[in-house]
């Protein structure tokens, strides 16, 4: 039972990688910053806004892991210097403190806090959420309404949030595309929109 368990968390995550586009970097070995220039040539941010971004995410993790510690669990997410918060804390200051300190962080723009105040969650359900995201990545693909990269897909707790430089269509098609995929309780859009 246990090694089921962790061949299906082992090939979620492959599939994950396989569906974020990190499948050239992970699979080949080919080095960071060449995945990256080739991630930055699609994108719809400026190559400085996308530096901004992974420098965003990686500052506020460390700066909330640094105040919150063990006791809360917290992804952060930037996308086009808006930062997403999502995760669990054991209480309303904590959950306030997060966003206080995305809010400190250099270049960030936006905060949306959508932090539950809750017990950390489980293994189990993170697996589950990388699931879903990777469900709705290849719903994505195989739509083909628009460029994978042009939305971002993060899932907390069954809750899907898209991120992203979008037309109204463009946003219109990947809300429907996640709230119809399997095991999707919600869809939060977090969109800038182009038109």
């Amino acid at each position: 039972m246990q090694n089921t368990f962790i061949r299906l968390v082992l090939g979620a995550y492959v599939l994950f990688f396989l569906l974020s586009g990190c499948a050239p970097v992970v699979l080949t070995g080919v080095g960071v910053g060449a995945g990256a220039g080739a991630l930055m040539v699609e994108d719809r941010r400026s190559s400085g806004t996308y530096v901004d971004d992974e420098g965003i995410e990686l500052k506020t993790s460390r700066r909330i892991g640094e105040q919150l510690g063990d006791k809360a669990h917290i992804n952060v997410t930037s996308f086009n210097r808006n930062v997403l918060l999502t995760g669990e804390v054991p209480d309303e200051f904590s959950r306030k403190e997060a966003e206080k300190l995305a809010m400190s962080i250099e270049n960030v723009q936006n905060v949306s806090n959508e932090i539950a105040v809750a017990p950390k969650s489980s293994l189990a359900s993170r697996s589950n959420d990388a699931l879903i995201t990777s469900k709705v990545k290849a719903r994505f693909i195989n739509n083909k309404v628009f460029q994978m990269n042009h939305v971002k897909v993060v899932t907390e707790n069954g809750v899907v949030y898209l991120l992203g430089l979008v037309t109204r269509k463009e946003g219109d098609a990947a809300t429907r595309i996640a709230s119809t995929t399997e095991s999707v309780k919600k869809v939060v859009k977090v969109f800038k929109y182009l038109d």
